[in-house]
């Protein structure tokens, strides 16, 4: 452990003491003792108490003052209220990391000595984990220095854990699933150390082949989004995350001292980053410990194998659910399975072995499956028969799995019967086989192999760089701000869209109704009419935009109409004045809107536009900056997608028109670090090849 970085003191301590030590086997400061002696950790242990004495045949210290040697890592188990005199003494020390136990802290609205501590850990050299933890577990040394369980088996999946409580249940659980960890660790109220930093660690581990996350809130969303991406083109990232709903985000956010953001941008962004997100915790150990024991397939070519014609269906529909190919070139299929499969079988995929299959018939058509550099991966299902023989079963999937993981490709086996196939599924799991009782179980563990490798193989793409000239947009926010403004007016609007090269359309701004009338007529009819005010920020809430005006009397209508109605929706406003703008053909309306999130820093919207946008909510997210691939993933992702592609003999939309204006929309927010929110709705797009035009764009200034 020579040259140690230093975040490799929390995960591999030469010495760890446990502050808060005690001899009543019911307090947590026992448990933590007895966990660390029991687990094999070979370092030094200090147990720490005012009494002195001993524990478990440790000898107790009554303070730090009094051991003889550096101290890597504390444990601090007692009450709140003396956690800070107990970080001094550890400053005092000399000791590196502070695993902070003890609850009492911002999660019941104590900020105040949660700061104090942490802000004095850090100007001593330390760091803190918690408070409000259960403790940390840790294979690469044989720590266990928790208040969990003691019997955590090692293995290769790590888990991260924001809910203390629930992480001890994880730790059962992973025992009951056979799951062995390389470390499990909470992370609390994360007042110091966080998901980020411990996945900084965990992604270099090689110890380490997944890793699993439970997470309430983020809050540095930024550092958190660039670590993620570090950390999936290393090993997949399974994370589960609570707060879906607004009462459950809510709850959350009370839970932990920390908000959870819009569930809607946190999901488009793991998949940004190539995590693979679970909604369940049993899906979440199953991916785990199906992604940290199976090679992930070379190519897309799945087959199935089945001795029943029903489950072999199911699995075809389960394969469409979780985007796993199923191979159809049926020539090659009859050539490999046909001298295994009977006269009334079936060589198309499924390959349908019939119910009369017997062991032997299983070994010869997955090892034909296997040897064949057409097929990449497969996916063994059994229903259990009078004529197969129940007790070869066990044997024959446990062989049959061994080959395959020898020869790096992947296979997944779901079986279905009674008490002995029970028994079987049972022994088989425990020795790490990817065995399933339920088949949508087994397909979708395959299909997030899937997922995560097709991530692994996306090329980067380079985005085009947008020149901005900041000057020119400072200015105008500078002379927004000294008005005393938080938007941008029109005019100001399309000064700041010109400059990234996002055309709006020819305007001017009428301050009177014959001004109205004369810009028009110089424009050109149609013509469109927008009130112009510091007041009303959605103008067609106020009734203060028309539309598709064809002569002099519908303008001189039209101007009397907006004034009237701006003033009944708002008595008081103040009117600069009616922006006459050219009239946009009608095309495909989409929106495009960039903003600064409060978690993830700033982020890119897409999504069908128009006046129902925020009814239909068809968008998508990504996290800046962007490239081109991840525009086409965000345009690629709406429901409203095949509008874009061409519907009812209508012609392929402008998509690279849409591309360049989310790059160019996106370099503004980069550039300009006092715009807060900027947004182009609608976006009309026309026919491949003539273009985008943007109608309108609001920009709010923080």
């Amino acid at each position: 452990m020579a040259n140690l970085s230093h975040i490799q003191y929390l995960f591999e301590p030469k010495s760890v003491a446990v502050i808060g030590a005690s001899t009543n086997p019911r307090k947590i400061g026992y448990k933590v003792v007895e966990n660390i002696i029991s687990g094999g950790y070979e370092g030094h242990i200090y147990p720490i108490n005012l009494n002195g004495g001993q524990i478990l045949g440790q000898s107790v210290y009554r303070s730090l003052d009094e051991v003889d040697g550096d101290v890597d890592v504390a444990v601090i188990t007692i009450p709140a209220n003396g956690v800070f005199e107990a970080v001094q003494q550890c400053a005092a020390k000399g000791v590196k990391y502070l695993p902070i136990i003890s609850s009492g802290f911002s999660e019941i609205g104590n900020t105040e000595a949660e700061t104090q501590i942490v802000t004095y850990a850090l100007e001593h050299g330390m760091r803190v984990l918690g408070p409000n933890i259960f403790g940390i577990y840790s294979a690469q040394v044989s720590l266990n220095a928790t208040f969990g369980p003691g019997n955590i088996k090692a293995g290769n999946v790590a888990i991260i854990t924001q809910s203390g409580a629930l992480g001890i249940a994880m730790i059962g659980k992973t025992a009951v699933e056979n799951i062995g960890l390389s470390t499990i660790i909470s992370v609390g109220n994360k007042s110091d150390l966080d998901e980020a930093d411990l996945l900084a660690y965990l992604t270099q581990q090689e110890r380490t082949k997944v890793i699993l996350m439970y997470i309430e809130g983020v809050k540095a969303g930024q550092r958190f989004i660039s670590v993620l991406k570090e950390a999936t083109h290393h090993k997949p990232v399974v994370v589960i995350k609570s707060g879906r709903s607004k009462r459950g985000a809510v709850a959350a956010a009370s839970h932990t001292g920390s908000l959870a953001g819009a569930d809607e941008i946190f999901d488009d962004i793991m998949k940004q980053c190539g995590v693979i997100r679970a909604d369940t915790l049993q899906d979440a150990f199953e991916w785990a410990k199906f992604l940290a024991n199976t090679p992930l397939p070379q190519g897309k070519n799945t087959v199935i194998v089945t001795n029943g014609g029903g489950v072999g269906v199911m699995a075809t529909d389960a394969c469409e659910k979780y985007g796993v190919n199923l191979y159809d070139d049926a020539h090659t299929l009859h050539q490999i399975f046909n001298s295994v499969t009977p006269d009334f079988g079936s060589t198309k995929n499924p390959i349908d072995l019939t119910g009369g299959a017997t062991s032997e018939d299983y070994d010869t058509a997955l090892a034909t499956a296997l040897t064949h550099d057409q097929i990449d991966a497969v996916i063994a299902l059994y229903c259990e028969t009078a004529l197969f023989d129940a007790d070869k079963l066990t044997k024959m999937v446990a062989a049959n799995y061994a080959k395959f993981k020898a020869n790096q490709k992947p296979i997944v086996f779901s079986i279905l019967g009674g008490e002995v196939i029970e028994n079987s599924l049972t022994a088989l799991r425990k020795e790490q086989v990817p065995i399933f009782s339920d088949v949508y179980s087994a397909v979708s563990s395959l299909g997030v192999a899937y997922r995560y490798r097709s991530y692994l193989l996306e090329d980067p793409d380079s985005t085009d760089e947008v020149r901005i000239d900041t000057d020119l947009v400072n200015g105008v926010i500078d002379t927004v701000l000294q008005e005393h403004r938080s938007f941008l007016l029109a005019h100001e609007a399309k000064q700041v869209m010109d400059v990234a090269g996002v055309t709006l359309p020819g305007s001017k701004v009428a301050r009177n109704l014959m001004e109205a009338v004369k810009f028009a007529e110089e424009i050109g009819y149609p013509v469109v009419m927008k009130v112009v005010s510091k007041d009303i920020l959605h103008k067609s809430d106020a009734g203060g935009v028309a539309l598709d005006l064809e002569n002099r009397e519908e303008v001189m209508d039209a101007y009397q109409a907006i004034i009237r109605n701006c003033r009944a929706y708002k008595p008081g406003v103040v009117i600069t004045g009616i922006e006459v703008s050219q009239m946009i053909l009608p095309g495909t309306e989409v929106i495009i809107g960039a903003r600064r999130d409060r978690t993830f820093g700033p982020i890119i919207m897409f999504g069908l536009g128009g006046i129902y946008v925020e009814v239909m909510k068809d968008v998508s997210f990504r996290a800046l900056p962007v490239d081109r691939r991840t525009v086409i993933s965000m345009i690629e992702q709406i429901k409203s997608y095949p509008l874009l592609l061409g519907v009812r003999g209508e012609e392929k939309k402008d998509i690279d028109g849409i591309i360049d204006t989310v790059i160019k929309l996106a370099a503004i927010l980069q550039n300009c670090e006092r715009i807060a929110d900027i947004e182009i709705n609608p976006l009309m797009v026309y026919e491949q090849g003539q273009g985008v035009k943007a109608v309108d764009a609001r920009i709010l200034i923080s």
